[in-house]
């Protein structure tokens, strides 16, 4: 079974997340043949759009807690974070070739790690009643980067509240903060992403890729400088995080929270 099925229907490319059984939680694995599907599309000659979704009860709760957050303090040093060598969510959408659209076309649940994929795609459309949330506040991670995604859609005051209180938030909160591009009726979020590729590919190919290989070049110069800020800070190797992450695990409220 592919973690990410490739299906393409003229230009429109469909990729989608296949590990639903773990709510397509990201672990290394996954980022990385997401990144593989990615560049796939990226040279594939016939293909103009892509379409990321996931199969299951949701878009994705995000990273997998058991594999990229409990691991030894010696592994976090290693690999100087949660992520694995080489699987940066991050590096997805910014090592292009072609700088080719994609949409994002999330349900259910997005929850946290798959925020910032959602948020770095070019396009969004979100089923009515999909709930977000950064999940990295209360996980003591920090949430910089998502305020920062989210600044650079132009969330404004929303931004802030989302990234500090980590409260769950829903697509039409989203839209009206300007998040994501449009809601979909329940069931009918791939079709109205499929409505909206048609549009972008009626234009010339070369024209479209041009304004978004300048829109993630200044997405990615914005997070990178977001994250040269804040990786000093090595959140991952508190006491805080280490006893939010064993709480999520073992599925119990975390204790005291000692600013440790």
């Amino acid at each position: 079974m592919a973690l990410v099925e490739y299906e393409r229907d003229g230009a429109v490319v469909t990729l989608t997340l296949n590990r639903p059984e773990k709510l397509n939680a990201f672990s290394d694995e996954l980022v990385g043949v997401l990144g593989e599907a990615l560049h796939r599309f990226d040279m594939d000659e016939e293909a103009h759009i892509a379409i990321l979704c996931g199969n299951g009860r949701a878009f994705s709760t995000g990273a997998d807690v058991q594999q990229r957050q409990l691991r030894s303090r010696e592994e976090f040093l290693r690999l100087g974070g949660p992520q694995g060598r080489g699987t940066h969510s991050a590096d997805l959408l910014t090592k292009a070739v072609n700088w080719k659209p994609v949409i994002a076309a999330p349900h259910g649940y997005v929850l946290g790690l798959s925020v910032g994929i959602v948020l770095e795609c070019d396009l969004i459309v979100a089923e009515e009643g999909t709930r977000f949330q950064v999940t990295e506040t209360s996980r003591g991670l920090g949430a910089s980067k998502y305020w920062g995604l989210m600044h650079f859609r132009g969330g404004g005051a929303f931004t802030m509240e989302a990234a500090l209180t980590g409260r769950f938030f829903t697509a039409e909160e989203a839209f009206k903060a300007n998040l994501i591009n449009r809601v979909a009726p329940k069931g009918k979020y791939l079709d109205v992403a499929r409505e909206l590729a048609a549009e972008v590919v009626k234009n010339p190919p070369l024209s479209v890729r041009s304004t978004v290989r300048l829109r993630r070049w200044y997405m990615d110069r914005f997070s990178r400088e977001l994250m040269h800020m804040t990786a000093p800070e090595r959140l991952y190797l508190t006491e805080d995080f280490q006893e939010a992450a064993r709480a999520f695990a073992e599925k119990r409220k975390p204790g005291n929270f000692k600013g440790k």
